[in-house]
């Protein structure tokens, strides 16, 4: 692709989708301004339809469909989200989709996309879903790629064009990423609307492609070992690199444990339901303010909430996980 997309792009995406998608809130969070010490306004994309920011780019690709390739069908490699995402958007414009996911992405993502009408076929691994994608796209199915397509990264830029509406207060943004559609939409909302803003990604270890990206200079394929299926990409893309080494300020990687931590922290401080996906930009927003220091108006956008009590409950006996510490202003 090579090229960045632009405010029109993401504007026009707006528009594609409004009726299909909620605009959903971005709220002052009380708690979490307690907690960190700073001002932190967040991005509520978990009660996005089928919980997370995935339905925009899902319906904005969906929408964009000559009829010949909505006949042929929808097909898409997912750790969760997008798969719920596609099947949903797919079962309410009336297309066939097939959903190819590993056995480690959630059960209840696949129980969704299943609900919704779509074909679910799992593998044993995320390098096996997108290889089987792959092999369904070459015998004709459409592909809604996650992450490497500009029309679904101006579908999840969306929610940077709302959120810099709504918070024109924050100075510093930070993104979850996965293959990096998300923070390549919202990087490029925000240069364009407010260009002194900050934006910043976070990742798990053994989930951190786009690092392994900037380090090589170029996409580095990976085996995900991270419990977080849904920032699980083997890769990244050379679009979505390419965004992220124009338009954000740093990726901070944090561990599994951290992230549950962070995710225990959402619950009790912003009383907020989120994925570890989500959990792992407390503990980086924590390394973002050792950067920025205490002038600093965070906003965090809290990508997804599809996880089940069930999920929470074992990583916090697994990991020994407690809510992560208050930051005191000695911290920095």
């Amino acid at each position: 692709m090579g090229s960045l997309i632009d405010i029109e792009d993401i504007r026009a995406a707006a528009a594609a989708i409004a009726g299909h998608v909620v605009r959903t809130p971005a709220v002052v969070s009380p708690g979490l301004t307690a907690h960190l010490g700073i001002p932190v306004t967040v991005k509520l994309e978990l009660l996005q339809r089928t919980g997370s920011f995935k339905a925009r780019g899902a319906f904005h690709k969906l929408l964009g469909l000559s009829a010949a390739e909505r006949a042929a069908g929808v097909v898409a490699v997912s750790g969760g989200n997008h798969a719920t995402a596609l099947a949903d958007a797919a079962g309410a414009l009336g297309i066939t989709a097939t959903v190819v996911m590993p056995e480690s992405a959630p059960a209840r993502a696949a129980a969704a996309a299943r609900a919704s009408g779509a074909d679910v076929r799992l593998t044993p691994d995320m390098p096996g879903a997108f290889a089987l994608m792959d092999e369904l796209v070459a015998a004709g199915s459409t592909l809604v790629h996650p992450f490497d397509d500009a029309v679904v990264i101006a579908g999840q830029g969306t929610v940077g064009l709302e959120f810099a509406a709504d918070a024109p207060e924050v100075t510093d943004v930070l993104v979850s990423i996965g293959g990096g559609g998300l923070i390549a939409g919202v990087a490029s909302a925000f240069h364009a609307l407010a260009p002194h803003v900050r934006v910043w990604g976070a990742e798990t270890e053994g989930a951190d492609a786009m690092t392994r990206a900037l380090a090589a200079g170029a996409p580095v394929p990976m085996t995900p070992t991270s419990i977080v299926s849904t920032l699980s990409a083997p890769y990244v893309s050379t679009l979505t690199l390419e965004h992220v080494r124009a338009l954000v300020e740093d990726v901070l990687v944090v561990p599994d444990a951290d992230a549950v931590r962070g995710s225990l922290t959402l619950a009790e401080e912003a009383k907020v339901w989120a994925e570890p996906a989500a959990g792992c930009l407390v503990p980086a927003a924590m390394q973002v303010l050792d950067h920025v220091g205490p002038d600093a108006h965070l906003g965090l956008v809290v990508c997804g909430g599809n996880v089940t009590a069930a999920d929470v409950a074992a990583w916090t006996e697994r990991f020994a996980a407690t809510p992560l510490p208050a930051r005191t202003p000695a911290s920095h």
